[in-house]
């Protein structure tokens, strides 16, 4: 089929009657989706518009984000590491998205965002339920921060969920363990509800797999896998950073933060920290 007059004839096999058939539209539910941004600043700023898409579009990718992560840790709960892994290197293509979409937002300059900041009151990223959800899931537990979802039953019940469950990493040791790897009893029995922290009981374990991987690849490439998986959250923990810096500079957030000083203590947050202590010891 050629094209005239630049433009494409319609095929004639393609369906255009759609009263009694699920169209596109229909399917992805797009005129409850594209009604859901509704700027709050009076008269409108123009740049709302993308201060609003910019977290949407965020928290859609966190929904993903946490389906896949809590799918890997199920996975782990039946030993099937490989369907784990490849949970895990989704995650790892969204985390790329969600780290370049800063880059749309700091397009906004601060001149811009001073003009309708004003409007968004109290409401912050910091109240995000969801990247709660996959910091808790991921293992950086605080139970602390369900104050911040007690007038949201639906949120600090999913919060209050994985605060007591194991988390990923948790999850899996114990598939190790079932395995028949020499997992130390700390790292199986520890309190789950608390934020994971180094131990050193694990180390030894760690750095055998690493100067044995060809033997142990399995458990070595999921290692890898979470090392990525870390270096890409903190690429995005950075990235957010520098862009709240770049737009307010050291300002206070909206919801109560000290802004980029609050950001930059995410910073020194680890998920998997035997897995970076570990490079410290190969070739000792």
């Amino acid at each position: 089929m050629s094209v005239e007059a630049n433009m494409r004839a319609i095929e004639k096999s393609i369906v255009t009657d759609f009263s009694k058939r699920m169209s596109y539209g229909s399917y992805l539910d797009l005129d409850t989706l594209l009604s859901a941004q509704n700027p709050v600043s009076t008269p409108e700023h123009h740049d709302e518009l993308l201060f609003i898409i910019q977290h949407q579009t965020t928290e859609l990718w966190l929904k993903l984000v946490l389906h896949e992560t809590l799918a890997a840790r199920a996975a782990f709960d039946a030993d099937d590491i490989g369907a784990a892994l490849k949970c895990v290197a989704r995650v790892k293509h969204i985390q790329k998205t969600l780290t370049e979409q800063w880059s749309v937002l700091a397009t906004l300059t601060p001149t811009e965002y001073s003009q309708f900041r004003e409007f968004l009151g109290n409401s912050s990223g910091f109240q995000s339920y969801q990247y709660r959800a996959v910091e808790f899931a991921l293992g950086n537990k605080n139970a602390g921060m369900l104050t911040v979802f007690e007038s949201d039953p639906t949120a600090h019940e999913l919060l209050s969920g994985l605060l007591r469950e194991p988390s990923l990493y948790d999850a899996f040791w114990r598939c190790l363990a079932r395995r028949g790897f020499d997992v130390p009893e700390s790292a199986l029995e520890r309190n789950v509800g608390e934020a994971y922290t180094f131990n050193a009981d694990l180390m030894p374990l760690v750095k055998f797999v690493y100067e044995n991987n060809t033997e142990h690849w399995s458990v070595y490439e999921a290692f890898e896998e979470f090392v990525d998986l870390e270096e890409n959250f903190q690429l995005w923990r950075f990235r957010h950073m520098r862009t709240v810096l770049r737009t307010i500079g050291m300002k206070s957030g909206t919801g109560g933060s000290s802004g980029v000083g609050f950001l930059q203590k995410a910073l020194e947050l680890s998920f998997f920290p035997e897995l970076l202590a570990v490079r410290t010891e190969i070739g000792r």
